[in-house]
């Protein structure tokens, strides 16, 4: 049985965590070896890195590195031996919130980023991306509601915009690989629409 990679993406608030924890939930149920992931982090090493983007001071160029230094470490000590064994990798974002965050969001150099993806990756893209879909300002409202925000988190809407316009453009760019979720819809139609995406590959 051949591996999977899936991976879940979308603005802070859209719900896609909770989301990807329930498709793990019923991938094991049905006997599939899975591994839940997310990014930044998934290692020691990328965790560690991970808290320093969040909540350290930096200019978008060190954001960028440390967040490909965290995917370096993720894929070669968890996503691809996970792959290689045929496990399904349920990741809780990856290349293309950079593209979004830090592309888009904070307007760095997007071909630096094209050319630090095709050294860190090395061509691993994710076989099925589910973006969930979600207006920036009820997403913040979520927010709201859910926690304390971090460093991104408490950026303001026009930040979040942009950020939705560069998933938005990445979807175009890769059509056959982006499910759009609409996420403002009711639990049930958004899972529907996850279990529809999911049984068109195959599980």
């Amino acid at each position: 049985m051949s591996g999977l990679f899936i991976s879940f993406e979308g603005i802070d608030g859209a719900g896609k965590s909770t989301h990807v924890q329930a498709v793990a939930d019923r991938l094991r149920a049905a006997g599939r070896d899975v591994v839940l992931t997310r990014e930044p982090g998934g290692t020691p090493l990328a965790e560690r890195l991970r808290e320093m983007v969040l909540h350290e001071p930096m200019d978008a160029l060190t954001e960028s590195l440390l967040i490909f230094a965290a995917r370096r470490d993720h894929l070669q000590q968890v996503i691809e031996p996970a792959l290689r064994r045929g496990a399904v990798v349920l990741c809780d974002r990856y290349t293309d919130a950079t593209f979004a965050y830090q592309g888009a969001g904070r307007g760095f150099d997007l071909a630096v980023l094209a050319q630090l993806e095709q050294w860190v990756q090395q061509g691993r893209q994710p076989d099925l991306t589910l973006w969930f879909d979600l207006a920036p300002e009820v997403a913040a409202q979520r927010l709201a509601r859910a926690r304390v925000p971090d460093r991104f988190e408490q950026q303001p809407a026009e930040f979040f915009r942009r950020v939705n316009e560069g998933y938005r453009a990445r979807a175009r760019a890769d059509a056959a690989r982006f499910v759009a979720i609409d996420a403002s819809a009711e639990r049930d139609a958004v899972w529907r629409a996850i279990e529809s995406a999911l049984q068109a590959r195959g599980l």
